[in-house]
């Protein structure tokens, strides 16, 4: 049976594993996640399940200082939205992804997806977004080198050469330049599942996984297996 589920970053520790060897752990908290739809052949073309991850309010209601007046920010959920979950049986969720599953009819709306779908041993995929650099050069977005240190170079960690001058007269699409790093959608691949602790939700991933402390992972069985 395939699986995958949603989780939230913790942080990373190290723990002792049976040999007594010390290994470093991403901790992720892992559900509890809930299926908000099956999609079948018939009606949708492919089979998959959806699944919805942390409760999201409704509608949100802020006072004035007196209590008096309210203001409804229409930041929650929106009626669509709002009959999607309904018809599914559960309350509004936050976070809602798709995984295609050959077996996905083995799944039921409304369905608890918990950390114990995994085992130690196991191993998994890991997708998140990564940490937000903003805007850096070329030397660590790229590990492109530096020029001399020396008092009179004018050189230091600047690019370096474009191209030449005559001959295209442009610079190539794809060169390698200062710019925004980081912030995209990184999956790290094959990685051990090192402990499950059912009771409270909680999975250890030998290794370390894309994102910050917070943050959104979604886990399932490696495509290398």
């Amino acid at each position: 049976m395939k699986k995958a589920i949603l989780a939230t970053k913790v942080g990373m520790t190290q723990i002792f594993n049976e040999d007594g060897v010390l290994i470093p752990v991403t901790v992720l908290q892992a559900g509890p996640c809930v299926v908000t739809q099956i999609k079948t052949v018939e009606n949708d073309g492919y089979e998959a399940v959806q699944v919805g991850f942390v409760d999201k309010k409704e509608k949100v209601i802020n006072r004035d200082k007196a209590g008096k007046k309210e203001v409804i920010h229409r930041h929650g959920v929106n009626k669509a939205q709002k009959g999607h979950f309904e018809k599914a049986g559960v309350s509004c969720k936050r976070y809602v992804r798709e995984f295609r599953f050959e077996n996905a009819s083995e799944y039921a709306l409304a369905q608890e997806i918990k950390a114990d779908i995994f085992a130690a041993g196991d191993r998994i995929d890991a997708t998140a977004i990564s940490k937000g650099k903003g805007f850096q050069g070329a030397i660590k977005r790229f590990g492109q080198h530096r020029g001399p240190m020396a008092h009179g170079s004018k050189f230091h960690r600047h690019q370096g050469s474009n191209g030449a001058c005559s001959t295209p007269s442009r610079v190539w699409k794809g060169l390698k330049m200062a710019g925004h790093l980081g912030a995209e959608t990184v999956t790290v691949q094959n990685l051990t599942v090192a402990k499950v602790d059912a009771e409270n939700n909680l999975i250890a991933i030998k290794g370390a996984i894309p994102g910050p402390n917070g943050g959104t992972v979604v886990i399932h069985d490696t495509v290398k297996a």
